[in-house]
């Protein structure tokens, strides 16, 4: 048995007899990704286990992924079904059990151009596919939303003001709201770009770690706990935020991807892109869970907020001029 976090031994050491107990392979290895990730070797096979809190959200997962596939979307997992002896349920959480895709040596980043690119692909795929049966899944998955959700995350932000102000100076601090509340002025008078139709079902959450490229060179799309329906704008938004440090804060650069040749023309993508949501979530998180402390996780905050701030800067400024 191997153990990739520190945590509660006793816990892993109860899932693997548990799940020795319902598999009717005989289970060889686990390893611990997160409490609620799992990869299970057996005598004959590999998986991941993934836990969830509702026995409703691993169906909808199950299908979800199953229609993918179905509809000709291959580059992800399937979940499967090993004989065992009931449904999974350890503690308080449901597991699934999904197809085991092997990594490739060399890790998915933002870092290069292709990968860059061949991500946006990817995505657009997923959009093409998921745009033929979106209505199928309007009364099971939530509608995308992203000024309400963002007014929220930036009021959280506020709220902490007098504790963030022992790591951010004010001037920096009133900038970040500065650019949050044009960003959100100007998304509110131009909204539509963010309901209007043709709709397609989103991922919600495009950071590179959800992108895996198999040891074959396939890359693939993977986790969708947070997906939702709405228009691919709201997928490209956020894949642009995850981006732009890599391309140094540039509109140019980002202007090369075709996805958003279009999207550069509507002022209601430009005000988004100016929205500090990665400073403002990661700082949210930070407090939450007290772990500014951890040094490694400080250090990414900081460099998040600080280090990028004036070539931040700069691209909002061109934003603004652009917007006039």
């Amino acid at each position: 048995m191997t153990f990739n976090q520190k945590g509660d031994d006793d816990y892993f050491i109860r899932l693997l007899s548990y799940l020795r107990s319902q598999f009717k392979e005989n289970i060889l290895e686990m390893v611990l990704y997160r409490k609620s990730v799992i990869l299970i070797k057996t005598d004959k096979n590999t998986y991941m286990l993934k836990g969830f809190h509702t026995n409703k959200r691993l169906r909808l997962q199950e299908a979800f992924t199953a229609t993918l596939r179905k509809e000709g979307f291959s580059k992800t997992y399937l979940f499967v079904h090993p004989q065992i002896k009931d449904t999974l349920f350890f503690e308080g959480t449901y597991f699934g059990c999904m197809e085991y895709i092997t990594p490739n040596k060399i890790p998915f980043s933002f870092q290069s151009q292709k990968n860059r690119q061949e991500g946006l692909e990817l995505l657009e795929q997923f959009h093409g596919v998921t745009s033929s049966f979106e209505s199928r899944y309007r009364t099971l998955i939530p509608k995308g939303i992203i000024i309400e959700k963002w007014k929220d995350r930036g009021k959280k932000f506020s709220s902490n003001i007098s504790f963030l102000t022992y790591f951010i100076n004010d001037k920096i601090l009133a900038e970040l709201l500065d650019w949050a509340n044009w960003s959100l002025s100007g998304m509110e008078k131009n909204r539509s770009l963010f309901i209007n139709e043709p709709y397609c079902i989103l991922h919600g959450d495009v950071a590179h770690h959800n992108f895996l490229r198999d040891s074959n060179g396939i890359l693939h799309l993977i986790d969708f706990d947070l997906i939702s329906i709405g228009p691919p704008s709201l997928d490209y938004l956020q894949y642009a935020n995850r981006i732009l440090p890599s391309v140094d804060w540039s509109i140019e650069r980002l202007s090369h991807f075709s996805q958003y040749q279009k999207l550069l023309n509507e002022k209601a993508f430009l005000y988004a892109l100016a929205f500090p949501a990665d400073i403002f979530r990661e700082w949210n998180r930070v407090i939450r869970e007290g772990s500014y402390k951890d040094q490694r996780k400080y250090d990414q905050v900081m460099d998040l907020t600080i280090g990028q701030f004036y070539p931040r800067k700069k691209f909002i400024d061109s934003l603004k001029m652009m917007t006039n």
